[in-house]
C-alpha cells in the first residue's frame, strides 16, 4: 500500500465540519486508491495560492512530513490546475495526486461493463488533456520523413502538440462508441413510455444504501429477484442496474439504482455519466436514500440535490427514505423539511413494506376506484384492464367478470358504460 498524506485548505468560513468532513472522505477514497494516510496537513485560508495551492510555510511542513514519515505521494483535496501539480511536483519532489484523480482512479477499478469503462476513460482523457504540460521532460520535435524545412514540411509537431491531437482524438472515438451504446438505452426508454411503465429512480451519496435499499424491496415484488451488488465501500456500484417490481397489489414499476455521489464530484465524471443519469430524468418518481446515521447527512442531501439540479432533474416528486436506522442510536427525527419522508432499515427490512406503499400511493395517486361489470362476450376487455389498474379483484356472475379496484385515465373512456 501506497504511503501518503492529504494536504487541505480550509475556505469555508464558520464552517470547520464541513472540511473536515471532506477530510476524512478523502481520507477512505484514499484508501479505495490503496493509498495509507499517514498524516494531514491543513491550513486555514480565504482563498488558495495560486502558485503552490497552501501558503510558503506549509510547503516546508509538508516537506518535513515527507522526509520523517517515508512519504511516497501527497494527495490535495481540491483540483488542481496543471500549473500547480508541475510546480509542487518539482519543489517536493514527489508524486502529487488531487482529489479528482483518486475519485477517477476509484470509478476505473470499479468499472465493469464496457458503458461504465468508456464513460471513466473519457473523464479521464478530458482531465489528462490539460495537464500533458510538464509530463514529459525535454518534448523532441517529430520531423516528418520528407525531411523538415528543405521540403517545405516545417519543423513538425512537438511531442506534446502530437500527445494532445492522439488524446483529443481518442476522445472523439470514445464518445462515438458510448453513443452507440446509449442510443440501445434511449430505445429502451421508449418502449418503456410507449407501454405506460412507471420509473422509480434511486438516488443518493455513495454508500448511503441505494443497492440495499434496491434489493430490499426486490425480496417484497412477486417478479423475478435478481439482486444487484451491495457492498460498504465508496462508489460500490459503478453500473446503472433496473429491476421490475410487482407489488402485492399488482402495481408495476421499474426500480433504478444509480451511481453514487460525492462531494466535489468531478465535473468530467458527471458530464461523462450524463448518459447513464438521463435515466433520471425520465423517472415518475426519485427516492433519495439518505445514511441517516451519517452525523453531516444534510450536507450530504444538499450535494445529492446540487447534482441533480446540474442535470437538469426537475418537476419530479422526491421521497426521502432515511436508510440505516438500524445504526442509529435512538429514534430519528425527521427534519419538516424532507416531506414526504420515511426511515427504513434495508438491511433489516424496517418499513420497506411501507415504504413499497408510499412509492405505490405516489405513482398511481391519479388512479381511480372504479367498479365494472364486463359480460362475456367482451372479456377481452379485462386483460387492457388489468394492465392498466392496480389493487383489483374480479369475480363472476351469470352475465359476466365484475372488476373492483384502481384504473388510469387512459382505460377509463374505454369502460363508461360498463360502470355499476
Amino acid at each position: 500500500m501506497e504511503k501518503g498524506i492529504i494536504v487541505g485548505v480550509n475556505t469555508y468560513q464558520n464552517n470547520d465540519n464541513k472540511f473536515h468532513e471532506e477530510i476524512e472522505e478523502l481520507k477512505n477514497l484514499c484508501l479505495a486508491c490503496n493509498i495509507e494516510i499517514l498524516d494531514c496537513v491543513l491550513q486555514n485560508r480565504d482563498s488558495f495560492d495560486s502558485k503552490t495551492y497552501v501558503g510558503k510555510g506549509k510547503i516546508e511542513e509538508i516537506k518535513l512530513c515527507i522526509n520523517s514519515l517515508d512519504i511516497e505521494c501527497v494527495v490535495f483535496n481540491d483540483e488542481l490546475p496543471p500549473s500547480q501539480i508541475s510546480t509542487l511536483e518539482k519543489m517536493l519532489e514527489i508524486t502529487i495526486y488531487d482529489r479528482t484523480f483518486i475519485i477517477l482512479e476509484i470509478f476505473k477499478r470499479r468499472a465493469q461493463t464496457r458503458e461504465a469503462q468508456l464513460q471513466v476513460e473519457i473523464a479521464s482523457l478530458n482531465y489528462l488533456l490539460p495537464r500533458l504540460v510538464g509530463l514529459r521532460e525535454g518534448l523532441s520535435r517529430q520531423r516528418g520523413a520528407g525531411g523538415g524545412f528543405a521540403h517545405g514540411r516545417g519543423s513538425g509537431e512537438t511531442r506534446l502538440e502530437l500527445d494532445r491531437r492522439l488524446t483529443s482524438d481518442k476522445i472523439v472515438a470514445l464518445k462515438k462508441e458510448l453513443v452507440e451504446l446509449t442510443n440501445l438505452r434511449k430505445q429502451q426508454r421508449v418502449l418503456r413510455a410507449k407501454n405506460n411503465m412507471k420509473i422509480v429512480s434511486l438516488v443518493g451519496y455513495t454508500n448511503s444504501g441505494k443497492s440495499s435499499t434496491l434489493n430490499a424491496i426486490l425480496k417484497h415484488s412477486k417478479g423475478i429477484k435478481k439482486e444487484v451488488m451491495e457492498k460498504d465501500m465508496l462508489f460500490a456500484t459503478l453500473e446503472t442496474s433496473t429491476r421490475s417490481i410487482i407489488t402485492e397489489n399488482d402495481a408495476h414499476f421499474l426500480l433504478t439504482d444509480t451511481v453514487g455521489f460525492v462531494n466535489k464530484l468531478p465535473h468530467h465524471l458527471i458530464e461523462a455519466f450524463k448518459s447513464t443519469l438521463e435515466e433520471i430524468k425520465e423517472s415518475d418518481l426519485i427516492i433519495h436514500v439518505v445514511d441517516c446515521h451519517n452525523p453531516h447527512y444534510e450536507e450530504q442531501i444538499q450535494t445529492t440535490n446540487n447534482v441533480l439540479k446540474d442535470l437538469g432533474v426537475e418537476n419530479i416528486p422526491i421521497l426521502y427514505a432515511f436508510n440505516k436506522s438500524d445504526l442509529y442510536d435512538g429514534y430519528f427525527y425527521i427534519p419538516q423539511e424532507y416531506d414526504p419522508a420515511i426511515t427504513i432499515s434495508a438491511k433489516n427490512d424496517t418499513n420497506i413494506t411501507r415504504l413499497i406503499k408510499m412509492i405505490t400511493n405516489i405513482l398511481y395517486d391519479s388512479y381511480e376506484e372504479t367498479i365494472l361489470h364486463i359480460p362475456y362476450n367482451n372479456l377481452s376487455l379485462l386483460e387492457e384492464i388489468k394492465h392498466n389498474a392496480i389493487d383489483y379483484n374480479i369475480d363472476y356472475d351469470n352475465e359476466g367478470a365484475i372488476f373492483k379496484g384502481k384504473i388510469n385515465e387512459k382505460i377509463k373512456s374505454k369502460v363508461n358504460q360498463y360502470k355499476k
